[in-house]
């Protein structure tokens, strides 16, 4: 079938599809590296409980075009899917579908219906997944996927945690935790990092009256405390002050405030009097008043209500008094254990206050800060509130401010591998490389103990039976529970695990599982190991797949996947599972806004395929930028892809198909440079893609493509005009070794290029990755020589506004030694390019006019002002030979002006030249070409000649006429124009393929163009 120049990508790429799919080419290509050097990869877990976006092609594009391309390297790359299925999105998804929105709500809908529904939720839109990856052609194993909900993959999950347990990191503590109350579960640390945004609040400055002085500090003093959470005040416990700053009692409006000094200029002003200083172990345990009279200090304890002592009181911003409510902060907590206060928490796991915050019960804690401020003001306890903008945490999943509850959870302690884990990342390459000891490395640092259980319903369960009397016991597999039950669990989700029971090892009392789930990062973490169901069996199939050598997924992941994969396997195998790891930016809409639902800026990946394909879209990622710089997302910059590249290089595939070979011929310089320019852009993509850079070897082979396209091809047009063998040969291997190196970029074009060129093998995607050839740098060189030398003579036509297509006498090229002689070995292309009739040389840009000096008014305009026309008059006169000698050894040039001496640096000079009479110079650094721009009447005429065939040409695409079709042609019209096409005949005839050409019979017949404000008339007839 001949090559349609006017493809449409699309539609193209659907025709592949099939072949692909009618050839079997992706198993094909895992059985022909039966027993070849394993690579592995590792698939992120998506979710399917909604439709794919434009960002899942970013990643899913970047975990395929690594594992194809080691493919073609030689090594077997199993690439086993995944479907990460529990977890809060998927619950939130139900609720919303059942119109409800609380854990009172599920239980009373039942949790096995609620969890069937979960079930089915996740799949919901698998089609368009699994329909989305093949039409990108992301390469992956569907057919086998590992999910996460299944038994097998559970049981795995509870063997790491068993291991975790017996190594004694596995443990129930009360801790303040991130709690999201509208989920009503704790978060762990690496889920918090997902959803931070900024807020504006409010904080406040209030006084807590002394009821009972301690040392310097008196009945009736005002403790001035500041506090970001106005909602936690009215369950604060104690005030915390440190043992060692400095405290002041000083006057102001309202009596005697007690802060700290270094903020009483900050707090009250400069119109205060200090009445005394002293530390702040001076007014420990000083009685105050409580903001708010709902909880009494007998509820906190003997020390209720009280100044305490405490190390992470700072004066950097506040009074230097910490506000202190024992439930809702870490520091505040461990406060409290020090001096044996009661955890008093007031507020439900609902985030609304209880009963026993009187007119506030029931109301959502955040949404009572301004009531709560303005009570305070109302009783006169309200020193100042202010608003300030910072960052908090928000649930990640469904977007509700966090609170910190002090609550028991269970953890994993990585705080006590902290080391291992960091030992475990020295070993891993990050792209980009900062991410390893900046963004991860910092979360590894101050790596806190991994909160793993969540109070929800459709995850898995946390594998840990506890009897009454406190002994607990953690199941490793379903055969152990099978074993100690009589049960033999065939869903082991909730509620069917909770009621499984069996008699305690230690007490023979009646164990029971704990309610939690787990967090659904360990079970994505696990994947390793689970997707196997190792160690109960695939063991060695796991070992052989086992640490990954590469994974790619967001940004974001360094505090998700990433950071997971690593902690689980350090806490089991003492290593990191992954070897490279590519981290992805984020996708911004065109005006820079990151893309989002309730913007309404997402761009649905199925317009831009049927648009453009799945081509350009993966070129647009992998080239325009490097991928963890982000993407300001554009589908004009994806069609321009198409426009720029795909459809060059597919222009270039249409043009070797219009031509048949049809006489040996020997390799020209031309050829010899661009099978050169092959081997090194051979060697630069595979050194790029090896290295996981993707976009620097995609513009290498844009570049390649360019140079082929636009120097290769045009300059041997002729060549192919006339059937030369190895120019025919030169384009095709070039073609099918691009098409080699696009294969993991661009598969679809890729393959097709290949099947129409070579189709040796079933797909390109079969063949082995090509090996760099010879390469002759010198010829290299001297063509970049040559093509420099031509653009430069082409900006000097463009500066005289003279016409390609008229021929000039002669171009006089500045160079000398290395440059001279490249420029003399390619005379003849640079002479053509330029279209003039001969090159000379000259050593130095001296030879071809003269130097004059000019003032540079960017710098001398602001210092002289008026006086600028005497000082560039100055400047002029000055002598070049002078000025150039200065600016080499960058000394500066006195002038004087209205009788004063000025000095002139070289950024205040400029040198400029003033080519010879009938010459147009055009120059850049020490290269530069001039134009003789004199005409004669035979260059004139040959000028003519060139238009009379572009004229030709023209009139033959409008005839829909072939590029190789024989004509014949008849010219008329304009006397001198008819004389200066029968003068250069054979040139006309050979450019426009004309057997004869015909100067008599038109008559006014022929299409009619003018060429100077002369008519032609052109009539043109297949032959």
């Amino acid at each position: 079938m001949p090559v349609d120049p006017n493809v449409r990508f699309p539609k193209l790429e659907e025709a592949v599809l099939a072949r692909w799919r009618e050839r079997d080419v992706f198993r094909e290509s895992l059985r022909r590296r039966e027993g070849a050097p394993a690579w592995v990869f590792y698939e992120g877990p998506p979710t399917a409980n909604g439709r794919p976006g434009s960002h899942h092609v970013l990643s899913r594009v970047f975990k395929d075009i690594f594992p194809r391309f080691k493919t073609m390297r030689g090594y077997r790359v199993d690439r086993k899917g995944g479907w990460d299925t529990h977890g809060l999105p998927v619950e939130i998804a139900v609720e919303q579908q059942l119109g409800i929105s609380s854990k009172h709500e599920i239980e009373e809908f039942g949790i096995a219906e609620f969890n069937r529904r979960c079930r089915e939720s996740v799949f919901e839109y698998l089609e368009d997944w699994n329909a989305l990856t093949e039409r990108i052609g992301f390469w992956v194993d569907l057919e086998h996927a590992y999910r996460t909900l299944d038994p097998t993959y559970i049981e795995s999950v509870w063997w790491a945690l068993r291991q975790i347990h017996d190594k004694g990191l596995l443990y129930e503590g009360h801790k303040v935790v991130p709690y999201c109350p509208r989920c009503g579960t704790a978060l762990s640390s690496h889920e918090v990092a997902l959803g931070y945004e900024d807020v504006i609040d409010p904080s406040v400055y209030v006084r807590f009256k002394v009821t009972e002085g301690a040392g310097p500090v008196q009945p009736g003093d005002d403790l001035l405390v500041w506090t970001t959470t106005p909602w936690t005040l009215v369950s604060n416990a104690a005030v915390a002050a440190h043992p060692d700053l400095t405290y002041v009692r000083a006057t102001y409006p309202q009596g005697v405030a007690v802060l700290a000094e270094e903020l009483v200029e900050r707090v009250l002003g400069e119109d205060v009097e200090i009445l005394d200083r002293f530390p702040g172990s001076a007014f420990e345990g000083a009685r105050y008043e409580p903001p708010f009279p709902f909880l009494p200090a007998t509820e906190y304890g003997e020390r209720g209500h009280t100044v305490l002592l405490a190390d992470f009181v700072t004066a950097t911003d506040g009074t230097g008094l910490v506000h202190t409510a024992i439930a809702f902060g870490e520091d505040d907590f461990q406060l409290g254990l020090r001096y044996g206060l009661e955890v008093v928490n007031p507020v439900r796991l609902d985030g609304t206050y209880d009963e026993r915050i009187g007119p506030y019960a029931g109301r959502f804690v955040k949404d009572a800060d301004e009531d709560l401020i303005e009570d305070l003001r109302s009783r006169g306890r309200l020193l100042r509130a202010e608003r300030y903008e910072h960052s908090y945490p928000h649930c990640w999943r469904c977007g509700t401010p966090l609170l910190y509850y002090a609550k028991p959870s269970w953890y994993i302690a990585t705080s006590k591998v902290r080391d291992r884990l960091l030992a475990a990342n020295e070993t891993v390459n990050w792209y980009p490389p900062h991410i390893k000891h900046g963004r991860f490395g910092d979360w590894l640092e101050n790596n806190v103990d991994w909160a793993l259980s969540r109070e929800r319903y459709w995850g898995t369960p946390l594998p840990i039976w506890r009897c009454e009397e406190g002994h607990v016991h953690c199941i490793g597999s379903l055969g152990e529970l099978e074993e100690r039950s009589g049960v033999r669990l065939e869903d082991p989700h909730r509620p069917y695990v909770d009621e499984v029971e069996f008699p305690c090892p230690e007490c023979e009392r009646t164990m029971r599982r704990v309610p939690e789930v787990i967090d659904v990062w360990f079970d994505s973490g696990a994947m390793p190991f689970a997707q196997y169901h190792a160690p109960f069996e695939n063991e060695d199939e796991f070992r052989a797949h086992f640490p990954a050598d590469y994974i790619c997924e967001a940004l974001d992941q360094t505090r998700g996947w990433f950071y997971s994969l690593l902690a689980i396997s350090t806490l089991l195998f003492d290593r990191s599972a992954y070897r490279n790891v590519v981290c992805l930016g984020l996708i911004l809409d065109e005006d820079g806004h990151k893309m989002s639902k309730s913007r309404g800026n997402i761009v649905v990946p199925w317009e831009v395929l049927d648009e453009h394909g799945a081509d350009a879209f993966r070129w647009y990622f992998f080239t325009s930028k490097q991928p963890w710089d982000g993407y300001r997302f554009s589908r004009e910059a994806i069609g321009e892809g198409v426009r720029g590249f795909l459809r060059q290089l597919w222009n270039t595939y249409a043009f070797l198909d219009r031509y048949r070979p049809e006489r040996p011929s020997k390799h020209t310089d031309l050829d010899r440079w661009i099978l050169s320019r092959l081997s090194g852009t051979v060697a630069e993509v595979t050194d790029s893609l090896e290295s996981y850079d993707a976009t620097t070897g995609g513009r290498a082979i844009a570049a390649f493509v360019d140079d082929l396209s636009n120097w290769y091809v045009r300059r041997s047009r002729r060549r192919f005009w006339d059937g030369e063998q190895a120019a025919f040969d030169t384009l095709r291997t070039c073609l099918v070794t691009t098409a080699q190196l696009l294969a993991p970029y661009t598969p679809f074009v890729a393959d097709e290029l290949y099947e129409g060129l070579d189709g040796s093998e079933p797909s390109v995607h079969l063949t082995d990755w090509p090996e760099p050839g010879p390469r002759d740098e010198e010829l290299e060189d001297a063509m970049r020589i040559a093509r420099e030398t031509v653009r430069l003579g082409l900006a000097a036509r463009k500066q005289s506004h003279m016409k390609v297509r008229q021929p000039l006498r002669a171009a006089v090229v500045v160079a000398e030694g290395r440059e001279r002689q490249a420029i003399e070995r390619l005379a003849d292309v640079v002479a053509e390019e330029l279209n003039v009739k001969e090159l000379r040389f000259v050593d130095t840009a001296d030879e071809l006019g003269s130097y004059e000096v000019k003032a540079n008014y960017r710098t001398l305009g602001p210092r002289f002002g008026k006086q600028m026309p005497q000082v560039a008059a100055a400047i002029a006169a000055l002598d070049p030979a002078h000025v150039a000698a200065a600016l080499r050894e960058g000394r500066p040039i006195a002038i004087a002006v209205d009788g004063k001496d000025h000095e002139l640096g070289p950024e205040d000079l400029q040198l400029a030249m003033r080519p010879l009479e009938g010459y147009q110079l055009e120059r850049e650094g020490s290269h530069a070409v001039a134009l003789e721009l004199a005409l004669d009447q035979e260059l004139i005429m040959e000028g003519y000649a060139r238009e009379v065939v572009r004229a030709v040409q023209e009139t033959r695409k409008r005839a829909g006429l072939e590029v190789e079709d024989r004509i014949a042609l008849r010219l008329g019209g304009d006397a001198e124009l008819l004389e200066a096409a029968r003068a250069f005949e054979s040139y006309v005839a050979g450019e426009t393929l004309a057997t004869r050409v015909d100067y008599t019979g038109l008559d006014g017949a022929g299409e009619a163009t003018t060429i100077e404000g002369r008519e032609l008339r052109v009539a043109v007839a297949p032959v």
